[in-house]
């Protein structure tokens, strides 16, 4: 057989600079990016929570066009239900807990006499807990005069109107997002389907399309169920002990269980800070952190596997390298994101497949071109052998 040309191997060459200067490219783009979301995140954090929340309301928005209704009436409904219900959650919450934090300074002294037990016990950590205790109780007590004719918000707006001007802008665009996302998605999904240049290319991203819906909205739907029943559950037990305000508390906990491993561990810390500055006997006053720990264990270990099932089973590393990721990047609003944006991610993958980094820089990627045309010379002698 006859060696390839010196032009033949120098292409290939080129192939191969070329495959991995793209691939370095990509890397350095990839370890860009988190910096670049974290310096953008006036942008990019409440653009990305609305394409999330939009995704969501596909379900209800084509429920209503099949009704005959509108594309653009029917986005507006949907954002419309959407902000009520979320005032109506922002206000049942913040409200209750605007006044457990005005009442936190009179009560660190009874909250140091139902922890003594503990401290107690563990004597060497005694001084350290008193000292922190103190340092707590010193700071809020000389600035109290000022801060308590603060008046909590009632709702979202009254939330949003009384923060930054930024906030009120990126709420603004978030909703803007949302609505017009919704009410152009059907046109959108019609163009980027008919864009494609052949029938597999074009049921391919409808699948693609069709299962980011239905794994993003199923999750979420499921999941809001599932929370919201454990708050209730929660607030309804909490409420049976004399728990003061027993719907802030389920809220809490319907809120944070949207956060997995990290949101049940910081609500029952929450309802054991609310037991100490409720209940005098210790064991009394964590009672109601110990009722969340027992509905969450039965919650995440028997209901929310058998409702969810295995389609959207996602590994537990995953998870939370998401929630560090997202977390860093956007703080508290990345780490609610971080499990739906992990659904969307694993779902293109899937559907679209994974590349073949391996074979995109050794010669077997979209970037290997045909072969060179060979040498007269070489062309000649194939001729005199066949």
């Amino acid at each position: 057989m006859p060696e390839p040309s010196p032009e033949h191997v120098e292409e290939l060459r080129r192939d191969r600079l070329l495959a991995a200067l793209t691939l370095m490219g990509g890397v350095g783009l990839f370890l860009a990016l988190p910096f670049a979301l974290k310096a953008g995140s006036e942008f990019f954090l409440p653009l990305t929570a609305a394409i999330v929340i939009a995704i969501a309301l596909v379900p209800a928005l084509e429920w209503l066009e099949r009704r005959g209704l509108p594309a653009a009436l029917s986005a507006f409904i949907c954002v419309i239900v959407f902000l009520g219900v979320a005032n109506a959650a922002l206000a049942s919450i913040v409200v209750p807990a605007w006044q457990w934090v005005r009442l936190l300074p009179e009560r660190i002294e009874q909250i140091q006499s139902n922890v003594k037990p503990l401290i107690d016990f563990y004597s060497n950590a005694e001084r350290f807990v008193n000292r922190t205790i103190e340092n707590f109780a010193a700071v809020p007590a000389r600035e109290a005069p000022t801060a308590v004719s603060a008046q909590p918000p009632t709702g979202l707006l009254d939330l949003v109107g009384t923060s930054a001007p930024s906030a009120l802008i990126e709420m603004f665009f978030a909703i803007l997002v949302i609505y017009f996302f919704l009410s152009g998605w059907t046109r959108l999904r019609r163009a980027a389907i008919t864009s494609r240049t052949s029938f597999g290319g074009a049921l391919a991203t409808a699948r693609v399309i069709q299962d980011v819906v239905d794994d993003t909205s199923a999750y979420l739907g499921t999941i809001t169920v599932i929370n919201v029943a454990l708050g209730l559950i929660v607030a309804g037990a909490l409420y049976l002990i004399g728990m003061p305000t027993p719907l802030m508390w389920g809220g809490i906990v319907t809120l944070l269980n949207y956060i997995p491993y990290f949101g049940p561990v910081i609500a029952a810390a929450l309802l054991a800070l609310g037991g100490l500055m409720t209940y005098d006997q210790l064991w009394w006053a964590l009672l109601p952190s110990l009722i969340m720990v027992g509905a969450h264990l039965v919650e995440a270990n028997a209901i929310t596997p058998f409702v969810v099932g295995h389609r959207l089973t996602i590994s537990p590393i995953l998870i939370l390298v998401s929630l560090s990721f997202w977390g860093w990047v956007w703080g508290t609003t990345g780490a609610l994101l971080a499990v739906p944006l992990l659904i969307i991610f694993q779902t293109i993958l899937n559907a679209a497949g994974k590349p073949d980094i391996a074979g995109f820089l050794f010669e077997h990627g979209t970037l290997v071109s045909r072969p060179a045309p060979r040498h007269p010379a070489f062309r000649k002698k194939d001729d005199e052998a066949s």
